[in-house]
């Protein structure tokens, strides 16, 4: 029996029927919906709605169906997989009605008394706020485990150097350490967008009813509380058409897909013989069926694929919101399959990336060799002038004549003599070719943020303790 039936004589088309049904993919949802349920039998337990032992039957069984389609120990985790249930219950159309017909089958009508003062709208609503709060967090630990990699990474390359690139053109040198941290930082702003995306969606729409509010006196404030949201939603129309959380959620998704494509492309740059700065762990590689001696970036390569997926998830849903009115429409089902899809390609991207990043070898003297040619310290020996007095403008100009007579001498600046360099202007003096080696030339960058060797060194605390504290705080929350 439909959900719905008695409005209706005719029977459903099977093909409509079965194209419309949604349970092939919100099945993810049980342990959401199971939660919600919980806190709804409670809730009518208080109304005395339902007398005290129907409620915890009915909460005992929910865990009960949880429990047997669970195929994970933690069967809370968004991420877990699943037994799909829909061999059990072939009419069912989504994971409401089944978990609706699975009670009814089990507890024959104490089961009809669960959906008083509720409809489809309001679950749908809690039970995908509920997945994105629980997807975060289990997202924010695989970009923490990423942002532990490349921190030991960046530890031990210790001082070691590299250019940095402008236009794909050799620019400046910086630290290796440096250049890793770079994205350490994306990946904290990664998380903070997901700590606030999952801060808007921490608001209850259970007792929002159909559209218009609950017909019984629920505690919404109570339900909210006891599913661990910091209060209910405040207006009833927008609870149950509100997908902007989801939407937030893709979009974060799809920054986070960007980070890792971009690290992906310049591994695979680096990776190249043409550059040859680190070597590619193998257990990370696949070789090639004709040529013997290839080894190909597939992790990198697949990573920049995949990062298109999970960015295009939140076009999807821009595509299917942009239109609709107030309040549910049945085109808010067909989010879930791009929500469900990115999270998935999201977490397992992540959980390569950690220990890919961990296994990488870096060739530190083919990158200090390239940081040696090229006048990579022509702002510095800019700055030099600079400090000779000579403003900035006039001091390039000068710098940018010394290149010209380095590439006619093939020879870098801090090659060429003293005399031809005074030629150009009398602020060059002997101390020049100290402030041009390659050590003067980081730590001329004495900024925060910068890439002198004590910034580095500073940075490189700061984010250990950031990681330390994080840690810690994932213990003790997980010990409580």
């Amino acid at each position: 029996m439909k959900m719905w039936s008695g409005r209706f004589r005719e029977p459903l088309d099977p093909a409509f029927e079965d194209w419309q049904r949604s349970l092939r993919f919100d099945w993810r949802l049980l342990p959401c919906e199971v939660a919600a349920s919980q806190a709804h039998a409670r809730a009518l337990k208080k109304l005395g709605v339902l007398s005290a032992s129907e409620c915890t039957a009915l909460c005992r069984t929910l865990d009960e169906i949880l429990a047997q389609f669970s195929s994970e120990a933690n069967s809370t985790d968004p991420l877990a997989a699943l037994d799909h249930p829909a061999a059990h219950h072939a009419t069912a159309e989504d994971v409401h009605h089944f978990v609706e017909l699975e009670l009814k089958q089990r507890l024959g009508d104490t089961a009809l008394k669960l959906h008083t003062g509720r409809s489809r709208n309001e679950q749908i609503a809690t039970d995908l706020r509920l997945y994105v709060r629980d997807a975060i967090a289990a997202l924010i630990h695989d970009l923490r485990a990423w942002q532990r990699a490349l921190l030991t990474q960046a530890e031990h390359a210790d001082d070691a150097v590299m250019p940095a690139y402008t236009h794909l053109q050799r620019a400046e040198p910086v630290l290796v350490a440096h250049w890793l941290l770079a994205y350490f930082e994306m990946l904290t702003r990664d998380i903070s967008r997901l700590r606030d995306c999952a801060a808007r969606a921490d608001r209850c729409p259970l007792g929002s009813g159909a559209v218009a509010g609950a017909t019984l006196p629920l505690d919404r404030a109570a339900m909210a509380a006891d599913l661990g949201f910091v209060s209910p939603t405040a207006n009833s129309m927008d609870a149950t058409s509100d997908r902007d959380f989801l939407l937030e959620y893709l979009q974060t998704l799809g920054q986070i897909a960007l980070h890792a494509s971009r690290f992906a492309e310049e591994i695979t740059l680096y990776a190249t013989a043409e550059f040859g700065f680190l070597e590619l762990p193998e257990r990370f590689a696949t070789g090639s069926s004709a040529m013997p001696q290839k080894k190909n970036p597939d992790l990198t390569e697949l990573t920049r694929a995949r990062a298109g997926r999970i960015l295009a998830a939140a076009h999807n849903a821009e595509f299917v919101l942009k239109g609709l009115p107030l309040a549910y429409n049945k085109d808010l089902q067909d989010l879930q399959e791009p929500l469900f899809m990115a999270t998935r390609e999201a977490h397992l991207l992540l959980r390569q990336l950690a220990p890919f990043t961990q296994a990488l070898q870096l060739r530190t003297d083919r990158m200090r060799a390239a940081c040696e040619k090229g006048f990579l310290n022509a702002m510095a020996a800019a700055t030099y002038l600079v400090h000779k007095g000579i403003p900035f403008r006039t001091a390039h100009e000068i710098v940018g004549h010394a290149v010209r007579q380095g590439l006619e001498a093939g020879c870098e600046l801090g090659d060429l003599p003293l005399a031809t360099l005074q030629a150009l202007s009398p602020a060059f003096d002997q101390d020049f070719f100290a402030a041009v080696t390659l050590q003067a030339t980081l730590d001329c960058h004495d900024v925060a943020g910068g890439t002198a060797r004590h910034r580095v060194a500073q940075a490189l605390a700061a984010a250990r303790s950031q990681v330390d504290e994080q840690s810690n705080a994932e213990v003790s929350h997980a010990r409580a």
